[in-house]
């Protein structure tokens, strides 16, 4: 408040998923709160986690009444890359893992609904651990969820204890995703995600893990080439039309920014994958808005880990890029990392890194 800042916030109309009216409740908020209030000279909108791919929605607005955004550890790869990145892992685990038998991926409408298949999916990968056969498969699995690779205490250039580490990692992950899976399908009327036609082996070309999974495969044995023929001629999940298109329509940032984005990610994120962030640059780029958007990165593990300070300094970087109409220096690593130091509050650690590519991005085409 001394700084001159005053924070109005929203809940959603609905529960769980809910984009189809997320980046309206935040603007009747601000209307609101400009009726009570008066206009505010400046409106920076702020968004964690979901919230952050809701920002970049609202960026997205022409005329909103927004400013400027700071979407952080947002999901802006968007929701037909959350399902879909998400069911490939799963798929892979359940096909390598329990092959032959007959396990529902997607669709869930109810927790009940994904109980035999988490219980299932649990009991392969514990038991997967436990072979050099199953650990290469884990690693496979573990590319295709995008699971982190700098990971605090583990040797990243020991490839048997990052692979065990990757491991653990999916364990607690995938079933977790696959739990909360009822949600997306029913704000959007249907599963959104697919794996027909998916092409396994030029997903994992594409992955920075490759070589990890190359080596574990070899390792083991295994035909790692034989297990991706497998993924490819078994795969015939399709989307829902009605849930494909729903999720295009509200939940798929296209890049067309209308005001300033800083768009901040911790380096190491489960929920959120880094390489989002890889995949959202492509996004802005391609709609020619390179010149409103800069992303910040601090090295940290955890979902929306933070510190007070690194938020403080992102939100000032944005309220600075407006007051001036230009960037110059104030969103780059070293300035951030200045100014949130500079507040004598919890510490920051902005860094520099360059994600790696989304490897699970794509375009449906029916019949394919």
């Amino acid at each position: 408040m001394v700084r001159g800042y005053a924070v109005a916030s929203s809940s959603y109309a609905t529960t769980g998923w809910a984009l189809q009216t997320a980046a309206q409740d935040q603007l009747g908020t601000l209307a609101a709160f400009e009726e009570h209030f008066g206009k505010a000279s400046r409106v920076i909108a702020v968004g964690r986690s979901m919230g952050g791919l809701v920002t970049s929605m609202m960026a997205e607005i022409p005329n909103s009444g927004i400013d400027g955004a700071v979407s952080t550890c947002g999901l802006v790869g968007g929701g037909v890359a959350l399902n879909n990145y998400q069911l490939d892992a799963a798929y892979a685990a359940a096909e390598l893992l329990l092959p032959g038998r007959d396990i529902r991926l997607a669709g869930f409408t109810a927790p009940a609904e994904s109980a035999e298949t988490i219980a299932a999916l649990k009991a392969a990968l514990q038991h997967a651990s436990t072979s050099s056969e199953g650990r290469a498969r884990l690693a496979l699995v573990a590319a295709l969820l995008n699971t982190p690779t700098e990971l605090d205490g583990v040797d990243a250039d020991n490839p048997d204890a990052l692979a065990a580490a990757q491991a653990k990692l999916v364990l607690d992950t995938l079933p977790a995703v696959i739990e909360r899976r009822h949600t997306i399908v029913n704000a959007a009327g249907g599963d959104s995600g697919w794996t027909a036609g998916v092409d396994y082996s030029k997903l994992l070309q594409s992955s920075a893990q490759r070589q990890l999974v190359e080596l574990m495969y070899a390792k083991a044995g295994l035909n790692l080439n034989g297990d991706l023929s497998t993924l490819m001629a078994n795969a015939d999940i399709e989307p829902s039309s009605q849930g494909l298109q729903w999720m295009l329509r509200t939940s798929t940032p296209t890049g067309e920014l209308q005001v300033p984005l800083l768009a901040t990610h911790t380096t190491v994120d489960l929920l959120a994958p880094i390489e989002y962030q890889e995949e959202y640059a492509e996004t802005v780029r391609q709609a020619g808005k390179n010149a409103l958007f800069r992303q910040a990165f601090v090295s940290r593990e955890g979902h929306c880990n933070f510190t007070v300070a690194e938020n403080v300094a992102a939100v000032d970087a944005m309220d600075q890029r407006l007051q001036t109409g230009h960037w110059g220096s104030v969103a780059t690593t070293a300035d951030l990392q200045a100014t949130a130091t500079s507040l004598k509050l919890d510490g920051a650690n902005y860094v520099e890194f360059r994600p790696a590519e989304f490897i699970n991005d794509r375009d449906w085409t029916p019949g394919q």
